[in-house]
Order: structure tokens, then C-alpha cells, then sequence
């Protein structure tokens, strides 16, 4: 069904239903967004709503799966300047940077399961991932981030079923704004950024918004360094109450020296070597060749229109493009699988790649309330479509010579790789989905979600050193997902909820056999929402069981035949409190556990009951901002935090572990006269742990004690 003719259907529909029950008006928010809006900015760091988990501005305390917002107020307080993956270092069911600080890829880890494939949205609309072929976002062009925990397919289509990250960006402000910042961190890495929105015109029915930045300089690796950059215009056409476009547009770029973390062995940084740890700086790479570069652009718009019968239009558009290269040397373990001196020589990989990736997504929404007999609903469906197109080549596997990782040298001669990959994978996806949330009884409120998608993805090989004849591969697929959820509001504030729902995650198609059908499963969640009304805060907590089916499994090795064969299980539970005590306190503090285990392998039995490695049992945090009031002191603010990381495994046999980290960061910042300075360590005590391993070849340092000043003014 093309996009037109279900617009075609949903309008002609509309007259019907509003003949046959009592409409009510559905108010349009601003393109900036008014309080309590699903893109507005968050007061303090309590957030009310969000689109996340309906695809409409409804409550937090409405929506029936737990939902995390990090606001801008808490970008400021913790310091966040570099990646998004930084942001959500405090929120419970959520494990970033398994491999410390990778300038160049955010990693996300919800209830256990990856995300950063299917699972980052921009403002709804998805940020789909492949191989190499993934955008980056810089956090100071965004607003908030919102997370949904657990499956997201009813509402976008093919999703992992942990959740969703979705970022917000900022949009054009109803008040002029004149805004920069300039800083540097202890590495030598510095940035200036400004941010800019007013009217153009004299009734204020057209805004802009211009934000940009750049940065560069040292990262935390020897030889490492970075220089990049983004700009992102937007204008608002706000004609009359009733409608509203804000159109968008961004460019970005990177240009590094890669860090070195990541691919040390998990002797030597979990655990001794003979010489002792691996040094956190070491680079093993080739500072003459090694490159890392991508420019990404992207273009969008929004549009908005109520129409006088109540009913809501909404269509959001982006197309995005991104190009990028990489030239780098890892490393493969220990020469001999063992440290020995003595130059305790490290096995090298030069990896080479060539991507070029682009999308397209679509989406289209009607909304409207109405009153049918004793029941209020809150309706909604849609349309979305989205694209991606991923070019790919892949270089490896020329003579490298291996490196000492106590004196390492750089500069010998080295091998060509030759072409192993050289590849075309693509993905469409169309689905059609409803919404209708439903109040009765004085307090029940019953939501319900429908969708049904068909999938096409298609992989083609050309010849290369490991594929000698050129092949083609995909599938076409149609799935239903579902989501019901009961819940039932006090009027003290407390919300308790129950709520099951099913998914969907398209796997792109590699082998004639092999990835030939999306993973699905479903979730069951109890929780409660309390929203106290002594105090401006948002309390939730949640019970959690997600099942994965169609699990990509392998035989043991040396074989290399893979099936969807497996399952995995995910249960746990979550606590998170966000609290707006007064003018002068602010708080948040957060618990998880998560028991992720196989539960069906066929092909090698040995590893049911394990636990997948990278993601820890446990974290858990606690935030605190005191902003002084008094005469002598007004203006000044300190905050200190502490988040921690239980252990981890390091290794699918489950016989090697990742030791547990408590870190402890801090902030002092003063503000007079529209100036604000703030200084802020990351790991204040810079303690020294391994952050994660995906093998026992495959582990990263966790981020050692950055110190970040910042000077920012606002006019």
C-alpha cells in the first residue's frame, strides 16, 4: 500500500467517525514545544512526558513500559560533552561504553540486549545500523533522550527488544536564545559551540534555530587525536494556531587517529601478565596510516495541522547520507595465545573499509480524542516507511608484523590486505499500526496497539578473496506485533501497570540458509509510576521478562556453520528516581539487575544456562546537585555522583569475569551576570578496570579520569 492511498483511507474515515461519536479537540503544541511536551525542554531533571513509548506527547505515568528522559539540565550538570553514549551513564537497564571511551561508535546495552542496530531513533524516526554504516550524533544539538524500556516493534516496526534510545533534538525557541560555549579536557581535547534561535519576522510565524560545533585534539590513546564538526539550521512556519513545518538540515564530520582500546587481551588487563597491566594509553596501531574519517549529512522536516473536527496530521521526513573510511591496525591476541617474553609480542590485523550508507524514513500520524459510551479514548494510527542502503568494501589480511606491548615500535614495513568483502545490503520496511488508549472507571486506563510490517532485506556479494563467485541473498517477510496494557491511576499519584507486548528484529540476510528471518519474541512487565505530589519528582520501578526466539547460534569452532536456532531470556528488575527537591537540590539515584541467559542452543548445548558477555548483572547510581541561593554564594553549585557496574563475563563458556567498578564523578560550576564556568571530573579517583570484554582478545578500558572545563555565556 503506497504512503498516499492509506493517507487516502485514514481521511476518508475521518467524517465517518465523527458523525458517530463525540470528537474532542486535540491542542497543537508549538514546533518548540510547551511544557510537558514530549519534545520541551525537562524542568530540572524530572520529565513528565514523552513520545517515546506512543509516538504522541502522552504522561510518562500513561505510557504501560518504564521510560527514562535525560534533559539538558542534567547534560549541564554532569558535563556531558562528547557522546551520547556518556549521557545515559546513569540510567538503570542501560550498560554504555563496554569498551571505555570509543570516540567514534556510541555502544548501548538495554536489559541486556544490543540496541545500536535497530534500536537509536532521532526524533522518532530510526537510525538503522549496519557493519560500518552508522551515524553519530553530538550531544549539543539535542534537547533530551528518551528511553523506552523493552520492545518498541507495535509502534516502530523491526526493533530489538530491549528498548530504544531516542534522541531529541533542539528546535527552533518561541524566545530569542543567544547561546556559546568554549572548553578543553585534561586530554588536550577542546571545543567551542554556539546555538542561536529567534523570530524572523515581525509576528513571530517564522523562527529559526542555528546550532554548530567543533572540537579536536588529543584523545586518551598515545598518538590518538580527532578534529570534527557539525551544523544544523532549522526553520519554523508556524502560519496560524492550526499548523506548523519546521524544516532541518545537518552536516557533520570526523576526522581521527583511532584510540587504541578495545582490542586488548583480557591477560594483561583483567588480569596480570607476567609484566604487569597493558598500559590504558598504549597504541598499537600505525600512527602513519592509521585513519579514521566520515561525513554524514542529513535533511528533514516535520508538519503538523489540526483540522476543525479535531483530528491531528502528522508527517515526519528525514533522508540521511553518510560516508565513511577507515584504515587501522587491531590486535588478535597474544603471539603463541600467551604472554612470553621477552618482548611479549602482540598479533596484528590491518583492516581497511570503504562505506557509503543512505536512508530514507517516513512517518505518518492521525490522532484524535473522543467519547464512546462510559469510555475516553486517545486515538491514533499510522503510516511509516523507511530505507537503507549500505555500499561496502573491506580490505584485510595482508602480512602485518606483530608488536612488543612493552616496547612497542612502530614504523616496519607492511603487507597489502587484499578485497574481502566487497557488498550491498539493503532493507525496506512498510508497516501500518494503530494506537487507541482508553480511560474508564474513574482511574483505568487501557492501552492497545496493533501493526503489521513487511520486510525486505537483500545482500549482494560481489567476488572477493573469501566469496570467489558473486551471490545474492534476502528475504521478504510480513509481521504482526501487538502491546496491551492496563493500568490504573490513584489520586496520590501512584500508577501501577501491567503490560505485554511482541516484536519483531529484522536480521540483514548473509547466507543462502543462514539469517533468513527476523528475530521475535515478547515481553511481560509489571511495574508502578509515582508521581508524589509534595514534591516535583517521577518514581518508577519494573518487573521484566523478555524472550528472544530465531537467536543466531554457532557450533563450536572450527566449524563455522551458524543457525537461527537459539533463544535467549532476559528477566529483571529496575528502580529510578528523579527528584526536583527545591530551588536548591536536585537528585536522582537508580538500581538494576538484569538475569540474561541462552535458553536454547541446539548446536551447542554446553552454553544454555550461560550469560551473553559485555553486560553486567548489576548497576546501580546516585546523583546530587546543591545550588547555593544565599547572598554570599548565590550563583555557585556543586554536584557528585557515584555509578557502578557489577560484574561481568568476559567469555561465552562463562569461566572468565569482568571485576565490578564503583566510579565517582564530579561538578562545581558558578554563573553571574549570564556567564557561566564549570569544571567537571569523570572517575575522580581514576580507577583503573576494564569496562568490558566480547572475548578474551576483546577487552576495553573504562574511561580514566577526565577533567573537563567549561566557559559558556547566554545573551
Amino acid at each position: 500500500m503506497k504512503a498516499s492511498t492509506a493517507a487516502a483511507v485514514l481521511g476518508a474515515a475521518m467524517p465517518a467517525l465523527a458523525q458517530e461519536t463525540q470528537l474532542q479537540a486535540v491542542v497543537v503544541e508549538g514546533a518548540a514545544g510547551k511544557a510537558g511536551s514530549a519534545v520541551a525542554p525537562v524542568k530540572g531533571y524530572v520529565a513528565k512526558a514523552s513520545s517515546a513509548g506512543s509516538k504522541s506527547d502522552t504522561a510518562i505515568s500513561d505510557i504501560p513500559q518504564a521510560v527514562s528522559v535525560v534533559g539538558q539540565q542534567e547534560f549541564q550538570d554532569r558535563g556531558i560533552t562528547n557522546k551520547v553514549d556518556e549521557i545515559l551513564r546513569y540510567t538503570p537497564g542501560v550498560a554504555t561504553q563496554p569498551f571505555g571511551s570509543d570516540p567514534d561508535t556510541d555502544w548501548f546495552y538495554i536489559r541486556g540486549f544490543d540496541v545500536a542496530q535497530t534500536g537509536v531513533y532521532l526524533d522518532g524516526l530510526s537510525l538503522f545500523t549496519y557493519g560500518f554504516g552508522g551515524t553519530q550524533i553530538d550531544p549539543f544539538m539535542l534537547e533530551r533522550v528518551d528511553v523506552l524500556k523493552g520492545p518498541s516493534s507495535v509502534l516502530y516496526g523491526g526493533a530489538t527488544p530491549g528498548g530504544l534510545i531516542d534522541m531529541v533534538r533542539k528546535r527552533p525557541t518561541d524566545d530569542p536564545l543567544r547561546y556559546a560555549e568554549t572548553g578543553i579536557n585534561s586530554n588536550g581535547n577542546a571545543f567551542l559551540g554556539f546555538d542561536m534561535s529567534d523570530a524572523v519576522n515581525a509576528d513571530g510565524t517564522v523562527k529559526y534555530r542555528l546550532t554548530g560545533k567543533i572540537s579536536g585534539g588529543d584523545n586518551y590513546s598515545d598518538y590518538s587525536e580527532d578534529l570534527r564538526g557539525f551544523l544544523m539550521p532549522q526553520l519554523t512556519i508556524t502560519p496560524d494556531a492550526s499548523t506548523s513545518l519546521t524544516v532541518w538540515g545537518y552536516a557533520g564530520a570526523l576526522d581521527q587517529v583511532h584510540v587504541g582500546n578495545g582490542f586488548f587481551p583480557y591477560v594483561g588487563t583483567e588480569v596480570d601478565a607476567p609484566f604487569g597491566r597493558i598500559d590504558r594509553k598504549a597504541f598499537y596501531s600505525e600512527p602513519g596510516i592509521d585513519d579514521g574519517d566520515y561525513v554524514q549529512n542529513m535533511l528533514g522536516y516535520e508538519f503538523e495541522h489540526t483540522f476543525d473536527n479535531g483530528w491531528k496530521f502528522s508527517q515526519d521526513v528525514r533522508y540521511g547520507h553518510l560516508r565513511k573510511h577507515e584504515d587501522s591496525l587491531f590486535l588478535g591476541g597474544w603471539v603463541g595465545g600467551a604472554p612470553t617474553g621477552p618482548d611479549y609480542e602482540l598479533a596484528r590485523s590491518r583492516f581497511e573499509h570503504k562505506s557509503v550508507a543512505d536512508s530514507f524514513t517516513i512517518d505518518n500520524r492521525v490522532e484524535t480524542g473522543f467519547d464512546l459510551g462510559p469510555t475516553s479514548h486517545s486515538f491514533m494510527a499510522g503510516l511509516d516507511y523507511r530505507y537503507y542502503r549500505l555500499d561496502t568494501e573491506q580490505y584485510c589480511c595482508g602480512t602485518t608484523p606483530p608488536i612488543s606491548a612493552t616496547d612497542p615500535v612502530h614504523g616496519l614495513p607492511l603487507g597489502t590486505g587484499v578485497l574481502s568483502t566487497d557488498q550491498v545490503v539493503s532493507l525496506s520496511q512498510i508497516g501500518l499500526y494503530a494506537q487507541d488508549q482508553v480511560r474508564f472507571g474513574d482511574g483505568w486506563l487501557v492501552t492497545l496497539n496493533g501493526r503489521y510490517d513487511v520486510v525486505k532485506t537483500d545482500s549482494d556479494n560481489g567476488v572477493s578473496a573469501f566469496n570467489p563467485v558473486a551471490n545474492s541473498y534476502g528475504y521478504s517477510e510480513n509481521a504482526w506485533s501487538g502491546r496491551a496494557g492496563i493500568a490504573y491511576e490513584f489520586d496520590n499519584g501512584v500508577t501501577p501497570y501491567a503490560s505485554v507486548a511482541t516484536f519483531f528484529s529484522p536480521l540483514i540476510a548473509t547466507t543462502a540458509t543462514g539469517l533468513a528471518e527476523p528475530e521475535e519474541g515478547e515481553q511481560y512487565e509489571l511495574g508502578v509510576k509515582y508521581e508524589p505530589g509534595f514534591v516535583d519528582g517521577m518514581i518508577t520501578a519494573s518487573l521484566f521478562q523478555i524472550d528472544k526466539r530465531n537467536f543466531t547460534v554457532s557450533e563450536p569452532a572450527p566449524s563455522t556453520i551458524s543457525r537461527q536456532l537459539g533463544e535467549v531470556r532476559s528477566r529483571g528488575f529496575e528502580i529510578e528516581g528523579k527528584v526536583n527537591l527545591n530551588e536548591n537540590w536536585r537528585a536522582l539515584a537508580s538500581f538494576s539487575y538484569t538475569d540474561i541467559e541462552i535458553s536454547k542452543n541446539p548446536l551447542n548445548p554446553s552454553l544454555v544456562g550461560n550469560s551473553p558477555y559485555i553486560v553486567p548483572a548489576v548497576t546501580a547510581s546516585l546523583w546530587l546537585d546543591y545550588a547555593f541561593t544565599t547572598d554570599a554564594l548565590d550563583g555557585l553549585s556543586v554536584g557528585a555522583g557515584v555509578r557502578y557496574q557489577g560484574e561481568s563475563w568476559a567469555d561465552e563458556a562463562n569461566t572468565l569475569k569482568v571485576s565490578d567498578a564503583a566510579l565517582v564523578d564530579a561538578a562545581v560550576r558558578y554563573k553571574k551576570n549570564d556567564w557561566t564556568a564549570s569544571l567537571n571530573v569523570a572517575n575522580l579517583f581514576d580507577k583503573d578496570y576494564v569496562s568490558g570484554c566480547q572475548g578474551v582478545n576483546v577487552c576495553g578500558y573504562g574511561e580514566a579520569r577526565t577533567i573537563t572545563f567549561k566557559l559558556s555565556k547566554s545573551w
